[in-house]
């Protein structure tokens, strides 16, 4: 296995606080549906599928005949019995677990927003998309907001005492890559001639600047909250807020911008 600080979302990942932006985290997921090419009798996999409710809607989307729905989430995939259709199944596995079990296995490998909790891109994708059959296609979207202060201030704070030594010296980092090495990855080394690779900006417009606080929680601070002892987290967390705004003011209506890259492609037969 890879190096990887997790592409489990763990005990501190909390189904309700992801879903806190509901509709704003749902419109990448259709927009990568967007660029997968419907075909009849497709089996499906949706790698990170978190609670299965997007999940169950690409499984009808797209008339898969079959879809494996992978997180290895117990707290994510608790909630998704009720998101079960016919053709579909859950199932609690790590990705790149996955990925070594379901070689060529899949018409389409289908990701939004879960790649990213896993390091070294450059080994990662070939473990991922060797799960596509010869001639399938693979739809993955990471987040790419890397040079926004609010997401750029988890890991800073991070290195100070006493959440350093809490968590000794781990800081969560973000292995995403230009838009234009993945494209260049795809083409050289997984030979996708055929291939879409995209940055897309999304504006969440905010009551104010400390909409921000809630929004993280449901992501990269989930990855501190699962790791600090349950005493010191709410003072990070009260750290966090407190610096972001310092630094970003509290305007009130606060225009927040997030980039994301999306990337399809089909595999060479």
């Amino acid at each position: 296995m890879v190096q990887q600080q997790s592409a489990s979302r763990g005990t501190g990942w909390q189904p309700a606080q992801y879903a806190h932006f509901h509709d704003e985290r749902a419109r990448p997921f259709y927009d990568l549906a967007g660029l997968v090419q419907r075909e009849a009798d497709m089996r499906v996999t949706d790698l990170g599928c978190g609670t299965g409710e997007l999940t169950a809607w690409l499984h009808e989307e797209l008339g898969a005949k079959e879809t494996v729905a992978i997180d290895n989430s117990p707290v994510m995939l608790g909630e998704s019995a009720q998101y079960l259709r016919p053709g579909m199944r859950f199932e609690q596995i790590d990705i790149l677990e996955a990925a070594k079990k379901y070689q060529g296995a899949f018409d389409l490998v289908f990701s939004n927003a879960a790649l990213q909790w896993i390091l070294d891109h450059e080994s990662m994708l070939p473990q991922v998309t060797s799960m596509v059959r010869p001639g399938g296609q693979f739809a993955f979207q990471v987040p790419n907001n890397g040079g926004h202060f609010g997401h750029q201030l988890p890991a800073i704070i991070a290195r100070e005492e006493p959440f350093a030594s809490a968590l000794g010296g781990l800081v969560r980092e973000d292995p995403v890559q230009t838009p234009e090495w993945y494209a260049t990855f795809l083409h050289d080394q997984l030979g996708c001639t055929d291939q879409r690779v995209r940055l897309e900006v999304y504006a969440h417009p905010m009551d104010s600047t400390r909409g921000i606080v809630e929004w993280v929680k449901g992501s990269v601070l989930s990855w501190y909250r699962e790791r600090l002892p349950a005493d010191l987290y709410p003072k990070y967390l009260e750290e966090y807020e407190k610096r972001l705004v310092a630094k970003l003011g509290e305007p009130s209506p606060y225009f927040y911008t997030f980039t994301r890259i999306l990337m399809w492609g089909r595999m060479p037969e």
